[in-house]
């Protein structure tokens, strides 16, 4: 099998095991606490990951990027079968933040590993975007069987289970063969990769445009299941189609995406347009009610997720176009802004639900999204 075959399914069950505990999280700890706090058990798990990142590029170029992500697979494999045992509410908390710490870092491993398999920089487009939509294929299915696992009632030891489950295939595949590990990472002093960033209008541009974007990965996964299932009372049931359709645009619509971007626009205007998308929709669940067709939810959620493949497939074509699988100091401040949206997105929303409720939490967050993306595509300095 090649190498980037091998990368592209392990990044389906990567997506498999991530996606089904994503969407019952938060009822899952707001069976301990109240919903209000429930997110900050993640923002813990996300800060160990940050500081975790700073140590990842010594930790690559010791220890090697592939046995990294076996050891990686095996710890969260762990953590989610001890979920699946029903622990107390202090060793659940704990299981989960640690879980929540060791995705990005995993995210962190495959990254390096592809873009050792990049010899054409003119192909990351739609190398990039094969290896997500592979993810998001996977991301289809993991509703609909979220689904199935919790008709019967709220059981979400289920969940952690076949997630568990789903990382066994994965462990296997990488470690039945080596693969390409490419040219000698390049570590720097993390201040400096830092300083170089930020000095670069383009990177620190899309950088912060994928902060956004995993703000919105946060805020609308974690909450507007929560609102649906929890305050509007609709069954699991009937989310689990209901998510699994709404993910369709990430299987349609990236791999499209890339090629024009690729050869005929450039990164820019589609970024812009997946920006406006995404935080309107989300903005628009605010007027989502009891008595609003499923039709019509359906439709303010496919919107979202056209609106986020857009900017998914955009700015991790931009980035890598940039970099290669030398510069692992750049590529970790890159996907470091995942386990930081993941520290931040909770507490914001915690603080608005202080006040507020969760209408005016999807009406401010989506706001923030449309004026934040904005800034940051229009500092992007696009290559055609």
């Amino acid at each position: 099998m090649q190498p980037r075959t091998i990368l592209f399914i392990g990044n389906f069950f990567f997506s498999l095991f991530a996606a089904l505990p994503a969407y019952i999280l938060l009822p899952y700890l707001s069976s301990f606490m109240p919903t209000v706090y429930a997110g900050l058990v993640i923002s813990g798990g996300a800060l160990v990951a940050v500081v975790f990142f700073l140590f990842l590029p010594q930790l690559v170029a010791f220890y090697g990027t592939q046995r990294l992500a076996i050891l990686f697979a095996v710890l969260e494999m762990l953590a989610l079968f001890l979920l699946a045992l029903s622990p107390g509410a202090v060793a659940a908390c704990l299981l989960v933040a640690l879980g929540v710490s060791i995705q990005p870092l995993l995210s962190y491993e495959l990254d390096l590993l592809l873009e050792a398999t990049v010899t054409e920089e003119g192909k990351t487009g739609r190398i990039r975007t094969l290896f997500i939509t592979a993810w998001n294929i996977a991301g289809l299915a993991s509703p609909l069987l979220m689904g199935a696992l919790l008709a019967g009632g709220d059981d979400y030891n289920r969940v952690f289970l076949a997630s568990a489950v789903a990382l066994i295939p994965f462990t296997v595949l990488f470690a039945a063969r080596r693969l390409p590990q490419g040219a000698p990472p390049n570590p720097s002093h993390m201040r400096d990769t830092l300083i170089c960033i930020m000095r670069d209008r383009d990177l620190a541009a899309v950088t912060f445009g994928h902060f956004v974007l995993y703000s919105f990965y946060i805020w609308a996964p974690l909450y507007v299941p929560t609102y649906l299932h929890d305050v509007l009372g609709i069954p699991w049931s009937s989310l689990g189609w209901i998510f699994s359709v709404m993910l369709i645009p990430y299987v349609l619509i990236e791999y499209p995406a890339g090629w024009v971007a690729d050869r005929l626009l450039g990164d820019k205007e589609l970024m812009l347009a997946g920006f406006l998308i995404a935080g309107g929709a989300l903005a628009a669940v605010s007027t989502v009610s009891s008595s609003t067709p499923l039709s019509l939810i359906l439709v303010i959620l496919v919107s979202s997720r056209v609106g986020s493949a857009l900017i998914e497939s955009m700015t991790e074509g931009h980035f890598f176009r940039r970099v290669s699988e030398r510069d692992v100091n750049s590529i970790s401040v890159f996907r470091g802004v995942w386990p930081l949206a993941n520290i931040i997105a909770p507490i914001v929303g915690s603080v608005i639900l202080l006040s507020g409720n969760l209408q005016s939490l999807f009406l401010i967050t989506g706001g923030f999204i449309i004026i934040a993306g904005a800034a940051a595509t229009f500092r992007i300095k696009d290559f055609r």
